[in-house]
């Protein structure tokens, strides 16, 4: 019996057996693995592939910029999970190359990181009858979130303090803030080009001179900050760590979220694509609460 799935690349992969050695070059795809059921068959994992706990049972095969692909070659993975944004070009077409067997993805909305989860238990069909009312639970609280009818709340979602970066729309951050019922401020501001754009100190490239670049994640300022007015800012723990002392610098600006709508939170429920994003929805959905009840408006969660 062969399977197959059909990667965000529109690459069909065909496996001639239901893979039993998995290298995950992903953090999310390690929780995904793991919450299907088949973390015992995972074999290599990267540096940031930390939770659950379990996965660090599994030896390591460098972090996900910088992946040993001769390492991942050496323990004869019968499938690799990769991510086009994750992990870079050169190692996945090294791997490819070399005849590994990998399923690329690249969500950026909440269900499409569980359609992700689908694909994977494709390839996994001994584990369909027990990892399929677990994703079905997951597919229900998004659509029971994207039906509550509740005022929107600007909120701000940084993703590095020096520079000062934050993600626009079409992004899997900025699909989370809305599901749970916010609305990214920078949603509509895309990178601009060289830095001094960004930053407002120089005219930018014009749209042919970048064609291919990713404008997702820009670079602000504080004074941008300002001018969005957010009523909540969510500080992530990754990529960069955010700190009480970050935290200082928003609660000192002249908006909304001063005085009670900044909050240090677990990345993982911002970014990390499938299950694990869907296990911290509730708590995200809480803070757009509280944040709502500070406002004063009557609709509330």
């Amino acid at each position: 019996m062969t399977l197959s799935s059909r990667d965000e690349q529109g690459r069909t992969l065909t496996l001639a057996r239901e893979p039993r050695r998995i290298v995950s070059l992903v953090p999310s795809d390690t929780y995904n693995l793991f919450a299907l059921g088949a973390g015992e068959r995972v074999v290599g994992r990267t540096d940031y592939c930390v939770e659950p706990a379990a996965a660090l049972r599994c030896p390591s095969v460098g972090g996900t910029k910088n992946v040993d692909v001769a390492h991942v070659l050496a323990l004869k993975p019968d499938l690799v999970v990769a991510n086009r944004e994750e992990n870079r070009r050169l190692d996945i077409e090294r791997l490819l190359a070399a005849g590994a067997p990998v399923l690329l993805s690249l969500p950026t909305t909440v269900m499409a990181g569980i359609t992700h989860c689908e694909r994977l238990l494709s390839l996994l069909p001994s584990l369909a009858a027990t990892a399929a009312d677990t994703l079905a639970r997951a597919r229900e609280k998004c659509t029971r979130l994207a039906t509550v009818q509740a005022p929107a709340v600007d909120t701000f979602v940084p993703i590095w303090m020096d520079p000062l970066m934050t993600v626009a729309a079409d992004t899997f951050i900025s699909d989370v803030v809305a599901l749970v019922g916010g609305r990214n401020v920078f949603a509509n501001r895309p990178r601009r080009y060289p830095l001094g754009a960004d930053l407002g100190r120089r005219e930018a490239l014009p749209a042919e001179a970048i064609e291919g670049r990713d404008t997702r994640y820009p670079r602000v300022t504080l004074d941008e900050v300002v001018a969005r007015r957010p009523e909540l800012v969510l500080l992530p723990d990754e990529p960069h760590t955010f700190t009480l002392r970050d935290a200082a610098v928003f609660e000192a600006l002249d908006i909304p979220a001063a005085g009670g709508g900044i909050h240090l939170c677990a990345g993982r429920a911002l970014m990390w694509y499938g299950l694990a994003a869907i296990a911290g929805l509730d708590s995200l959905a809480a803070l757009l609460k509280q944040a709502r009840q500070r406002r004063g408006g009557a609709a509330i969660r």
